[in-house]
């Protein structure tokens, strides 16, 4: 569901990629990265 909600404060954009790092995995990985990176499939 899509909801409107207002936003008070932006860390920065992410763009609409599958990102991973601080907490966000991909299969169990990568999660403990010190950075946001985009994920490219091959």
């Amino acid at each position: 569901r899509k909801v409107n909600i207002d936003i008070d404060y932006v860390g920065f954009d992410v763009p609409d990629k599958f990102v991973i790092g601080y907490g966000l995995d991909y299969d169990q990985k990568y999660r403990n990265l010190p950075y946001i990176a985009v994920v490219v499939f091959e």
